[in-house]
């Protein structure tokens, strides 16, 4: 693979990680990203001195980032400063009822037993299973390229599957420890954003509760796109170089391989491509029909993790109210959970989730200033317009007022909406989706789109629509998966 020319479509996180390992294999590897700035849906804009991060805002699981970098030779406190949030995150379930969550894990049992008494040792007993399955689930599963049922038929794997509960879902799992309410929502928020009720999300995802109350939230100075400079630095460092403002419209295939890339402007010639773009998007519209992977009718079968209404504002005072994450869980997700998932429609009364970075870093806005990011998760698929965002955002307005007690609407400096029309416009993302394919039993592992083309015997696919996963996480590590699988395929060859 020395000097092999390896074009990359997309700059988020798969496509850096991808890009990153094939150069450190010695490819001559070149990213095309759509947009004028790098990072996917991780991108930051800056207006009327606040910083934004557009996408991403959670930090979980950072002994990923940490075996990232290490590939390379490389720490995590080379590119960016971490620091843990403590409290991790407020739930608010109503004006004088909130669930301030702890860092530290005796004070959190304690909260737990306030709310209902022996639940600290049923906490010791559920994360000592949840740690199993994020060792197992991370190390064992979550690594394997999905190309083959034979990948899976070890022994000691099949026995790991079965004590990782990948056939019983989280929702019968979190009961089996838990009974009051309060516990059993916070419990089953982590897998919100996983794309499908927690009655339908395997069991193994309760390795995300590990992740989050056991290693932690975090949060890189400056913002999530910090991770972004970092990665872009070390792709650099590597020999990868970036072309932004390079939209991709179709791939000049001869015989079985994938031979030119070409955009709006170039055309770039390629031993390998890798397209860490929205997969349907790639597989529709960018092939030629007889090299697709897939029909319409299979993208249209496919179950798709929820879209997003977000509010990028600038507030013109401090909210007293808030912390850095903020879930507004006045309402019961029951009826929205069944308008994102099974009645696709706009929500009556959602939940939402609200971040204020600048109540941990002061580089993000100006002083005596908030910088907020309003996100409620919504179906994909829906009609978006104006009069609908500002629906909502009068909706979510009047909701904060009330459950913070303080005036915030008559304080916003700066306003920016985004959703469907414009993950459409920016990342060619399949009926809107912000994350993603659902994390359903029949949409893991060998059952996801394939990472690697079936006709093209050099075109191959990463990111959150195949093998692991929508997430941050998942994204960095499908691409140094889909980069071993190119280097094992060619070096057969």
């Amino acid at each position: 693979m020395a000097n092999k020319k390896v074009v990359v479509i997309g700059s988020g996180f798969a496509g850096l990680s991808t890009a990153t390992y094939l150069a450190n294999e010695g490819c001559d590897v070149t990213v095309l990203e759509k947009n004028k700035d790098l990072g996917g849906r991780a991108r930051q804009f800056k207006a009327e001195g606040f910083t934004f991060d557009m996408g991403p805002s959670w930090y979980w699981m950072p002994d990923v980032f940490e075996k990232y970098f290490e590939t390379f030779g490389k720490k995590v406190t080379d590119y960016y400063e971490l620091q843990r949030l403590d409290p991790s995150y407020h739930v608010l379930f109503g004006k004088y009822d909130i669930l301030k969550v702890p860092a530290n894990m005796q004070e959190f049992k304690n909260m737990l037993e306030e709310l209902e008494p022996g639940s600290g040792e049923q906490l010791d007993k559920f994360l000592a299973q949840a740690a199993y399955k994020y060792e197992k689930g991370i190390n064992d599963l979550v690594y394997k390229p999905g190309r083959s049922l034979t990948e899976f038929m070890s022994v000691k794997l099949l026995f790991d599957m079965v004590r990782m509960d990948i056939f019983s879902s989280i929702y019968s799992h979190v009961r089996k420890f838990f009974k009051n309410d309060r516990i059993i929502r916070l419990m089953e928020f982590p897998i919100l954003f996983l794309g499908a009720l927690p009655e339908n999300t395997p069991a193994l995802y309760s390795l995300m509760n590990y992740a989050d109350i056991s290693l932690g939230t975090w949060y890189p100075k400056g913002g999530m796109h910090k991770i972004v400079e970092g990665m872009v630095k070390l792709a650099e460092e590597k020999g990868v170089k970036f072309i932004s403002d390079q939209e991709v419209l179709s791939v000049d295939c001869e015989g079985n391989l994938a031979k030119r890339v070409i955009t709006k402007t170039e055309t770039y010639e390629a031993d390998v491509v890798v397209s860490s773009a929205d997969y349907e998007h790639t597989d529709q519209k960018i092939l030629p029909e007889n090299f697709r992977n897939y029909n319409s009718k299979y993208w249209e079968s496919r179950t798709m993790a929820p879209s997003s209404l977000i509010f990028y504002l600038g507030i013109d005072k401090r909210i007293e109210g808030l912390v850095h994450h903020n879930l507004f869980f006045d309402h019961d997700f029951g009826p929205h959970a069944q308008e994102i998932y099974e009645t696709p429609k706009w929500p009556n009364e959602p939940l939402f989730y609200v971040s204020a970075p600048s109540k941990t870093d002061d580089s993000v806005a100006p002083e005596g200033k908030e910088n907020i990011f309003i996100l409620m998760p919504v179906a994909p698929g829906l009609e978006d317009n104006e009069e609908i965002r500002e629906k909502y955002f009068d909706l979510i307005m009047n909701r904060m007022e009330k459950i913070l007690g303080e005036d915030i609407k008559k304080y916003v400096t700066y306003k920016r909406s985004y959703a469907h029309n414009d993950f459409i416009n920016d990342y060619h993302s399949f009926k809107g989706n912000a994350y993603g394919l659902a994390n359903t039993l029949k949409q893991t592992a060998i059952l996801k789109p394939a990472l690697k083309n079936k006709k093209l015997k050099n075109f191959y696919y990463a990111g959150q629509l195949t093998v692991p996963g929508p997430g941050v996480p998942p994204s960095l590590i499908s691409g140094q998966v889909v980069g071993k699988e190119v280097m094992k395929d060619f070096n057969k060859n």
